[in-house]
């Protein structure tokens, strides 16, 4: 099983950028799938979530109004939009898959694409 994250930077606030993880080697939509963040002496902390179907979606307050989950199960892919960027959104941004519910950690982690957010 593989998870590979991309897309990450660096952005000033109020900036976008987009994250995508892409899946092999596991069958994609049998996972709910989620992306997570670290920051630097911080537990990690779900992001948000989407369920196999992506029938269900979940966002932590933090990220309400401002990103935005997706998935597309024939790519085995999960993307994180990100909009209106601030400073504290700085962090290791992880996808990761499986679990029994959306605030669950999943089995599989990727390895994690930093986000910075500075002017």
């Amino acid at each position: 099983v593989q998870l590979v994250e991309s897309g990450g930077g660096v952005v000033q606030p109020g900036g976008s950028l987009r994250l995508s993880c892409a899946a092999s080697g596991v069958g994609f939509s049998e996972y709910i799938a989620r992306w997570s963040r670290q920051a630097p002496g911080k537990e990690r902390e779900v992001v948000a979530g989407i369920s196999k179907t992506g029938g269900v979606i979940a966002y932590n307050d933090f990220a309400l109004g401002r990103f935005t989950i997706s998935r597309d199960n024939a790519k085995s892919s999960v993307d994180l939009q990100m909009n209106s960027l601030k400073p504290e959104d700085t962090a290791v941004y992880f996808c990761n898959i499986g679990g029994s519910g959306i605030w669950d950690n999943g089995d599989y982690w990727g390895q994690g694409t930093q986000v910075t957010v500075a002017s």
